[in-house]
């Protein structure tokens, strides 16, 4: 029904419910299955059959990782590097303190990093999740003045169901509806 109305991006944020609800998917439709949820190193194999792209590269290492089960493919995979702009210590991502991590990932063969995502924090005041979204947005300027023209972000994937207003002020260009679509899980 949502792609029928022009929504071509379908994120899951489990690997395990993914294969359920895509194969529910009418096969004639054209959609890319986006993953947003943590990526766990022992569900990659699974994810990258399943998967048109990862949104939640949180990690140098499970870049790496998919690098490796991506060598011997022809197709890159386009990725999105998540960051904890909001230091929560119950969520995952980049440090955003650290350029070097992200800049290492971007040069990996294989993949194509093409923005950074964030969410906002667990406490979900206006002011906190401004401040993260704000920050996610200076991460990808300071990036983007980093690495060479062909490498530069275009995507940044900040904003779900309750924050999206916010996301999108501060540039978000890319932002996750799943609850103000489909109601909760």
């Amino acid at each position: 029904m949502c792609i029928r109305n022009g929504i071509i991006d379908i994120g899951e944020n489990r690997v395990q419910e993914a294969v359920k609800k895509f194969n529910a998917i009418e096969p004639e439709l054209a959609y890319t299955k986006r993953m947003i949820g943590h990526l766990q190193t022992n569900k990659i194999n699974k994810a990258l059959r399943i998967f048109d792209t990862i949104d939640s590269v949180d990690s140098l290492r499970i870049a790496k990782q998919l690098v490796k089960k991506l060598k011997h493919t022809k197709k890159p995979l386009f990725v999105l590097l998540e960051i904890n702009t909001s230091g929560d210590k119950t969520k995952f991502g980049f440090d955003p303190n650290n350029d070097q991590d992200l800049l290492e990932s971007i040069a990996l063969d294989k993949i194509i990093v093409g923005g950074l995502m964030t969410l906002g924090p667990a406490s979900q005041e206006k002011e906190s999740t401004s401040k993260a979204f704000a920050r996610l947005r200076k991460i990808k300027e300071n990036i983007n003045r980093q690495v060479v023209r062909n490498k530069k972000l275009t995507v940044l994937s900040m904003g779900m169901s309750n924050d999206f207003e916010l996301g999108i002020y501060e540039g978000s260009t890319m932002v996750r509806l799943g609850t103000a679509l489909f109601g909760p899980r």
